[in-house]
């Protein structure tokens, strides 16, 4: 036992096993569940003191309350319809022109993702978009499905609110939201613009097909009214914070608590039913990856990275940014960018690395996982989503078009952080 836990091997056997079991749900299991197991397995096997497991996991607090106020907001627009509202919107306006159809809910994804982070495009906006594209009769509806889990990714840097994890890589660092914008508002633009280029011109044969004209738009409840108007402030909320300096994690939980609220009194009761259909099982996910991050730095891995970025940071400070941005998007499809995520901050963190890598770093994370299917926890939950309405994606077939699509993406929103 005594050489088993001197050595490192069995951590990285674990943490391993665990991303595998996240990525590919062997026996149909939620992903959380095979975080925690193998957070566990980790403790009670003394790779990790229990009490260093606790402070790993406290680590996570700003994350936990972040999703949590998401999540919250995310189930009341699904319950409330207001994404199919905005989704048949979209198709009415569409006026019978498959491509443009297209493009209007790219736009809707886009700002979907931007105010209301990548895991809500996934979850709530797929759904939505699949009913249209049934309503209007799209013989090929596979190019609008494919919008929800790009632009998931391709948008999620816009702010900081985007992806939860902009918040594991910049941490308690989160820059205020003006340096936000100037480190990423260009790559973002770039990185959205481009990704809706490449796939229209990608897809372009199966969006020369014909879809009805008319779409009956759904009235929209007053409940479902007053959660867009709500999820407005909410942003308004995040967004000063944000402007601030202020860590996202409490305004957003309260903000989300305060449009739950809203959305109550205005029902006259308590929806209990609502808070059930929460997907709460990304919160122990999160906290079982922190855990095992945590036990890979006990092996000395972080402060091995740490080493090696530090010193490609100094022996090449114009390609450390370029060539980190590449190595962690492909990591990301490896080990998922959660887990890749965490790796890269807390090596970052230790690296003391400049600026730009950092940079470079979050726009790897959050964009490179456009590339497979396993890249981010978004693109895992847009394929649950679309299995549990009888839809297929085939791995490969998503392989080949995210190479397409990320590569280029991926090399124009680095160049276009300053690394040059």
């Amino acid at each position: 036992m005594n050489s088993f836990l001197n050595s490192p091997f069995p951590v990285w056997t674990i943490a391993a096993v665990s991303a595998l079991g996240v990525i590919i749900r062997p026996f149909r299991l939620p992903e959380a569940v095979w975080a925690v197991l193998g957070a566990l397995l980790l403790c009670l096997l003394g790779g990790l003191p229990w009490l260093d497991a606790l402070r790993a996991v406290g680590k996570g607090t700003d994350v936990y309350l972040f999703l949590a106020g998401m999540m919250l907001a995310s189930e009341l627009a699904r319950k409330e319809g207001l994404f199919d509202y905005m989704a048949v919107l979209a198709a009415r306006r569409a006026d019978g022109s498959a491509t443009r159809l297209f493009f209007l809910l790219y736009c809707v994804g886009t700002v979907v993702t931007v105010l209301m982070s990548n895991d809500a495009t996934a979850v709530v906006l797929t759904p939505a978009v699949l009913a249209v594209v049934r309503t209007v009769n799209a013989r090929k509806p596979l190019p609008y499905l494919y919008i929800c889990a790009f632009v998931a990714n391709a948008a999620s840097f816009v702010l900081p609110i985007s992806n939860p994890a902009n918040l594991v890589i910049f941490g308690e660092n989160m820059p205020m939201l003006g340096q936000w914008f100037a480190r990423f508002l260009l790559p973002s633009a770039l990185s959205i613009v481009l990704t809706y280029l490449i796939l229209r011109v990608l897809l372009r044969e199966s969006l020369a097909q014909r879809i009805d004209k008319e779409a009956q738009v759904p009235r929209l409840s007053a409940a479902g009214k007053a959660t867009g108007w709500g999820i407005g402030l909410m942003a308004a909320v995040m967004l000063a914070a944000s402007a601030l300096g202020v860590s996202l994690g409490w305004p957003t939980f309260a903000a989300g608590i305060a449009v739950f609220l809203g959305v109550c009194i205005q029902k006259r009761r308590l929806l209990w039913t609502y808070l059930a259909e929460v997907s709460w099982s990304v919160l122990p996910l999160v906290a079982g990856l922190f855990v095992l991050v945590e036990g890979l730095a006990r092996t000395g891995v972080i402060a091995w990275l740490a080493h090696a970025l530090g010193a490609l940071s100094t022996q090449s400070a114009q390609h450390a940014g370029l060539l980190s941005g590449l190595l962690v998007a492909l990591a990301s499809n490896l080990i998922n960018n959660l887990p890749a995520g965490l790796i890269a901050g807390n090596t970052v963190a230790a690296a003391h690395a400049p600026a730009h890598v950092l940079n470079a770093i979050l726009v790897g994370i959050d964009l490179g996982p456009n590339l497979s299917v396993t890249g981010s926890l978004a693109t895992i939950l847009w394929l649950t989503a679309l299995r549990r309405e009888g839809v297929e994606v085939r791995a490969f077939a998503f392989l080949k078009l995210g190479a397409a699509v990320m590569l280029p993406t991926l090399l124009v929103a680095l160049v276009s952080t300053g690394l040059f």
